[in-house]
């Protein structure tokens, strides 16, 4: 996949949940303004506390993705995403946060590190 394709696909899925988060989310907040009963409300039922359990947990690989990427591969501004990813969500802050590491890591990069860290183990 070229990285064209590659942005353009990962932006589609962002802005897809912004438009779906606008639609479905902002409305019944407005009506009321309840952001712990909002976040309660994902956790009604079994199925629906299964999704919102795996979205939490999604979130909590992400921070800790972007917090171990910082300091071992130099990828800034991550931060942004893992904010991004709580409000409106990980289908946003994880998309962005693959658009920032791939213009932030140059080709083979990532090769490179783990390559690195194999001679340290070793």
């Amino acid at each position: 996949m070229s990285d064209a394709i590659f942005r353009w696909f990962n932006g589609a899925i962002a802005f897809g949940f912004c438009c779906a988060f606008l639609w479905l989310v902002v409305p019944a907040l407005m009506a009321e303004f309840d952001i712990v009963g909002a976040f309660a409300a994902g956790f009604v039922n079994p199925y629906a506390a299964g999704y919102s359990t795996d979205v939490v947990l999604c979130w909590a690989a992400l921070a800790g993705w972007v917090w171990h990427e910082a300091r071992t591969a130099g990828v800034r501004h991550g931060w942004i995403c893992v904010l991004l990813g709580i409000v409106p969500g990980v289908a946003v802050g994880l998309p962005l946060y693959l658009i920032l590491r791939n213009q932030q890591l140059e080709p083979g990069r990532c090769k490179a590190l783990t390559a690195s860290r194999e001679d340290a183990n070793a």
